[in-house]
């Protein structure tokens, strides 16, 4: 009785030898795509310089940074044997992170929340430590709160205390300033409309709101433009959850900028603060 002999593994004995530089006999996976990022100076450059041609597409980014490749370079991930042996040139262009008017400037307002983010991100990893995982997050995030509370705070401090309470309600200190004359009130206490007590601190009230706003629009925007765009969707479901089991950096994960959900809580808590600290 004829039996079917098994077809010998590659690199077994008897077995053919496995094609220098190739894939195995009968198809095997090709070996990822090597790439080359260039990187401008603070001089700033265009993609087609950079790539030496004029046909260039962008690949990742928005219009303050991307990342573009050459047309012909498009897909070069789906023709991995036109590329064996040279790397895929990709430019990366972020002159514009550098560049704008002077409204720039608010950005540093978030530079303190940012600390506290490096912070919750710097936790040493752990394993089988939940517990103490979800308190350390807890705690950095009552911490960013009270920037927010303390912030806002200050705010108030100046505008209602300082300016419409003490200045505004005393002769003395608001008879040199025109622009407190609506606010003020003679010695023997008349004055504008304005110049009642309560009226003066709701009106002051505005400054600490509008301090408010303008951190609620600043999270908005960077939350609109960054943190609600969804990662990019796995190839393959293997190499998905493959990539999700191997150990390496929260930085490395696909869906690490990816906040929407909890963006918007966060956001939600510190306008509210700042709204009830007024």
């Amino acid at each position: 009785m004829r039996q079917d002999q098994a077809e010998p593994q590659p690199g077994a004995p008897g077995a053919p030898p496995l094609a220098p530089g190739g894939p195995p006999p009968g198809g095997g996976i090709a070996e990822d795509t090597a790439l080359e990022l260039l990187v401008h100076g603070v001089g700033g450059s265009t993609p087609a310089e950079m790539l030496d041609d004029p046909c260039t597409v962008r690949v990742s980014g928005d219009q303050t940074a991307a990342v573009h490749r050459r047309a012909q370079d498009a897909d070069a991930e789906q023709r991995p044997e036109d590329y064996r042996g040279k790397p895929v040139p990709e430019a990366y262009v972020w002159s514009n992170l550098t560049s704008g008017n002077g409204s720039r400037a608010l950005w540093l307002l978030l530079l303190p929340f940012m600390v506290v983010n490096l912070a919750h991100w710097m936790r040493p990893s752990t394993t089988g430590r939940r517990t103490a995982v979800r308190l350390y997050g807890l705690l950095v995030r009552l911490v960013a709160l009270s920037l927010t509370v303390l912030l806002t705070a200050a705010a108030c401090e100046v505008a209602l205390d300082l300016v419409a309470w003490q200045c505004a309600g005393t002769e003395s200190c608001s008879g040199g300033r025109a622009w407190l004359g609506f606010l003020a009130a003679d010695a023997q206490g008349h004055g504008g409309w304005w110049s009642q007590p309560g009226r003066r601190l709701a009106l002051a009230a505005l400054v600490p709101g509008a301090l408010t706003a303008l951190l609620w629009y600043l999270s908005h925007r960077t939350w609109r433009s960054y943190e609600s765009q969804q990662p990019l969707p796995a190839v393959d479901r293997a190499e998905q959850e493959a990539e999700e089991r191997a150990p390496h950096a929260a930085l490395g994960r696909p869906g690490f900028w990816y906040g929407r959900r909890l963006g918007a809580r966060l956001r939600a808590a510190h306008t509210s603060a700042g709204l009830l600290t007024v």
